[in-house]
């Protein structure tokens, strides 16, 4: 079988979405599965990005296709691979099946298709379907996903979200959460950990939130609670708020570096920027709490990966978070900031609870492998094959 893959978030290999492609690649390079050949579709658009794949073996044969729409501009560029590019592509390339690992399946296509869709945070919060274009454009892939062979999602509360939402049948949605890298563990060399810190500017000693920006991550809130703890907690633990700069002043990223100046907490909250990914399993290894209150998650693959450096993790009662933490993290209302404040002290103060934590997060991360994942991805693609 000749299985066709959308690559497009190879080109962007920083975000979730690419981390996601990235790593079923490998997972399925190292199954034994020698009657299948991959083609890993991918455009070149007007911006050309360089495409960050890992080093797979020649099962695997990556196509580029030149974008029809350049002069358009990126967004049309992008529909247009969406709907007609991979299309032509993989006629071309004679696939048997096509699976687009983010959410933009052809609405017609000449063989069956699977979809991942990670989740649909733009029909559970209004703030995120604000543009006319967004709403147009997620009423086309949601066409699509209807008309997928099957549809993939990465937690079962992304799949009743789906069910729900976008009227799509439980039996066509194979769940098949996320994993972490193995390059994610605890590192206990005092050195690493300390030439960590010093390249970012850290004490010995934090709180760590990393991630994005925008409003569902709940940053503010997260400097509102790091604010309000007591005085001594503040004098010993820095807030280090980790991640890149990205649309930073948009509605829908709001800059929470005022906020830190607002409060008086300038050289006790700690801004890093981007993290290099050699630098991920030092800096969640040496925090001593991961926060992460986040409105809405279709997985929440960050706080795996702080598990399995074996930090101990606070984060949201709500959407999928409490499904990927079970009972190896403190789970709080997202909206309260009390709450969120409380969460933190009772972990800071009680060195019982954080060893406590950090063991059963240990456990509970190595229950998430990619070889699992792409396990599992195989078994839809045969399935719709047959």
């Amino acid at each position: 079988m000749r299985i066709g893959i959308n690559a497009l978030f190879l080109q962007k290999p920083m975000v979730g979405m690419g981390q996601h492609l990235f790593h079923l690649l490998e997972g399925l390079d190292g199954l034994d599965d020698p009657e299948n050949r991959y083609v890993l579709l991918s455009p070149r658009f007007r911006r050309a990005y360089t495409v960050h794949g890992p080093q797979l073996s020649d099962r695997f044969r990556e196509v580029e296709v030149v974008s029809a729409l350049a002069r358009l501009g990126e967004s049309f560029e992008k529909l247009w691979w969406e709907q007609a590019g991979i299309v032509a592509a993989g006629s071309r390339e004679k696939i048997d099946l096509l699976h687009c690992p983010y959410w933009s399946n052809p609405l017609i296509a000449p063989w069956p298709t699977v979809v991942t869709i990670h989740d649909v945070i733009q029909f559970v919060l209004p703030e995120y379907a604000w543009r006319k274009i967004s709403k147009l454009y997620f009423q086309l892939v949601s066409r699509s996903a209807r008309r997928a062979d099957a549809v993939i999602a990465v937690s079962e509360n992304s799949k009743n979200d789906i069910v729900r939402i976008l009227g799509i049948p439980p039996e066509r949605i194979h769940v098949i959460g996320n994993a972490v890298d193995a390059s994610l563990y605890p590192v206990r060399d005092a050195w690493q950990l300390a030439a960590v810190r010093e390249r970012y500017g850290i004490g010995p000693r934090y709180i760590l939130y990393f991630g994005g920006f925008d409003l569902r991550k709940n940053v503010l809130r997260i400097i509102e609670a790091y604010s309000h703890l007591p005085e001594r907690i503040r004098n010993e633990y820095q807030l280090v708020i980790a991640g890149r700069y990205q649309y930073l002043g948009s509605p829908l990223y709001p800059d929470p570096r005022p906020a830190v100046e607002q409060r008086g907490l300038e050289g006790r909250v700690v801004f890093t920027g981007q993290i290099r990914e050699q630098d991920k399993a030092p800096l969640f290894s040496g925090a001593t709490l991961y926060t992460f209150p986040s409105l809405y998650e279709g997985f929440g693959i960050t706080v795996l990966e702080a598990m399995a450096c074996g930090t101990p993790v606070l984060t949201s009662n709500l959407s999928a978070l409490p499904e990927v933490v079970a009972d190896a993290g403190v789970l709080i209302d997202p909206y309260s900031v009390e709450a969120i404040t409380q969460g933190m002290e009772s972990v800071l103060d009680d060195a019982k609870l954080q060893d406590e934590l950090s063991r059963k997060g240990l456990e509970r991360a190595r229950l998430f492998t990619w070889e699992q994942v792409a396990e599992q991805t195989l078994r839809v693609y045969r399935e719709i094959a047959r």
